[in-house]
């Protein structure tokens, strides 16, 4: 792969000399285990929380005091956004476009200063935050929820199967990011956590042993999980652990682990139809639509996989070294701006700053 030259004058090319990694498993977009790892996507009750922070008076507040701001940086996106389009209500977009432009544009990079992306990324971080997380609004956070759902799934898994599966990797978009940190209390932790990670940040899940053993334990009080993030590439900024759900330390036992997790999470399909109020796709189909009258916080549907639960399955064994479970936010690059642009062009063009129907 070739080397490319940034707008800095620095040369950069992908990890491992530009190796590629190859897919092993996808999913379709119809494919129901896509809520795993965006649950937000196509979930009505998601979008109608999500879209009342814009009715709020924080973000009106913003809207109209950013304005002489943002109409500074009209000229530079004149060729891919409409100048009433570069507001506050499309935050990231902005942020997003210019800042990425920085560093492959050297036309973008001279028209933007340092202090402009700063302000940018300071007012993307706010509306992001504000859409995916509020502590009074649970369903902000749905796209947390199926992720916490998915990582226990993923734990599940190397644990239930002893250790056969030492490694997932797995690809999610920032949103996402913002809803879980909200939901496992980071942000007490470090306020940091209510921005947006940098571009290919990653969260892992290390579920270890303190023991010194070369064979399976047998007793789940013997696993310990440690969560640990790294904010973007730089090699500067190495993956650090941080204490989950108000907890001291920065690993907890595995049990106390699956039920703070399972506490928060959308643990199948069906709970995830029911609590987005959705009935079209694969939610029409009758093993994941829930039973009429039941509220959708008692629904737990069965999802085809194995007869325990993400959450419990994993009280059956323990391992012996490692296991390991990556996120990254690659999808703030790819599929997110798929996603986010989808929505623009079909909501944004002919809605209001202030419209229920326009999203991020």
């Amino acid at each position: 792969m070739a080397v490319e030259t940034l707008t800095n004058g620095s040369e950069t090319m992908s990890p491992l000399n530009g190796y590629q990694f190859i897919p092993i498993h996808g999913e379709p977009d119809e494919a129901p285990d896509t809520i795993w790892i965006k649950g937000d996507d196509d979930c009505p009750a998601y979008t109608r929380a999500s879209d009342s922070y814009q009715k709020s008076v924080e973000y009106l507040s913003t809207l109209e005091s950013s304005r002489n701001f943002y109409s500074q940086l009209a000229e530079p996106l004149k060729n891919v956004m409409p100048a009433e389009n570069v507001t506050f209500a499309h935050a990231f977009d902005v942020f997003d476009l210019l800042n990425v432009g920085s560093i492959h544009n050297e036309s973008i990079a001279s028209s933007v200063t340092t202090p402009q992306l700063s302000q940018l990324r300071y007012y993307a971080d706010a509306f992001e935050w504000g859409r995916n997380y509020n502590l009074t609004q649970p369903a902000r956070s749905i796209g947390g929820m199926t992720l916490a759902g998915g990582i226990l799934r993923q734990l599940n898994q190397t644990v239930s199967t002893q250790g056969n599966l030492k490694l997932s990797l797995l690809a999610g978009s920032y949103d996402t990011f913002l809803a879980f940190f909200g939901l496992t209390n980071l942000t007490a932790v470090n306020a940091d956590f209510m921005g947006l990670p940098g571009y290919a940040s990653s969260m892992t899940f290390e579920l270890f042993t303190d023991g010194n053993t070369t064979t399976f334990p047998h007793d789940t009080a013997d696993l310990r999980v440690r969560f640990l993030f790294r904010n973007g590439t730089d090699a500067s900024m190495p993956l650090t652990a941080f204490p989950l759900f108000d907890h001291a330390e920065d690993s907890i036992s595995y049990d106390d682990f699956a039920d703070e997790l399972g506490s928060r999470a959308i643990n199948s399909v069906g709970e995830w139809c029911s609590t987005c109020q959705s009935s079209d796709g694969f939610c029409s189909q009758d093993e994941y639509a829930p039973p009429s009258g039941i509220p959708s916080s008692s629904v737990n549907s069965d999802d085809g996989s194995s007869g325990l639960t993400a959450v419990h399955a994993g009280v059956i064994g323990a391992m012996t070294t490692l296991g390991v479970l990556t996120i990254i936010a690659v999808a703030v690059f790819f599929s997110r701006r798929k996603s986010a642009y989808r929505s623009s062009s079909e909501k944004r063009s002919s809605g209001s700053e202030t419209d229920s129907g326009i999203s991020a």
